[in-house]
């Protein structure tokens, strides 16, 4: 049985697909963003999910990605490097293939930080610190 929000050893983490923390890394940051936006003000539903689109889309990330990418550790830059240059499944409507590919690696980097329950250091990365 899966402990649910349990950390996985590094190792697991590290055998884990690219794309496959990008997924959570996915997930993980639309709910950090959603989360942010709300605590930040009073906006209505529309507004709150146009923000949240601008910062989750791969545009959006990559903006993210520019401002924290020398804070990798090296074994985060890894990381970064597999969810870049993974081969995906599908590819983004709206931004171009480099983008696309920078911001798996970005949810790559997410993904694997939070299911190593490296909390604190996934908030000090997307706070842009």
């Amino acid at each position: 049985m899966v402990e649910f929000f349990g950390p996985l050893p590094y190792d697991k983490a590290d055998n884990l697909n690219a794309v496959t923390l990008a997924f959570v890394g996915d997930a993980v940051y639309s709910l950090y963003v959603r989360q942010r936006l709300v605590l930040e003000a009073d906006y209505p539903a529309g507004k709150l999910q146009s923000l949240t689109v601008a910062e989750v889309s791969a545009h959006g990330q990559n903006a993210l990605l520019h401002r924290i990418e020398s804070k990798f550790t090296p074994h985060e830059t890894e990381i970064y490097k597999r969810g870049r240059n993974a081969k995906k499944p599908s590819h983004s409507k709206n931004a171009d293939l480099a983008e696309y590919n920078c911001s798996t690696g970005l949810e790559a980097v997410i993904g694997w930080l939070y299911l190593t329950g490296q909390r604190d250091r996934l908030i000090y990365l997307l706070n842009g610190d």
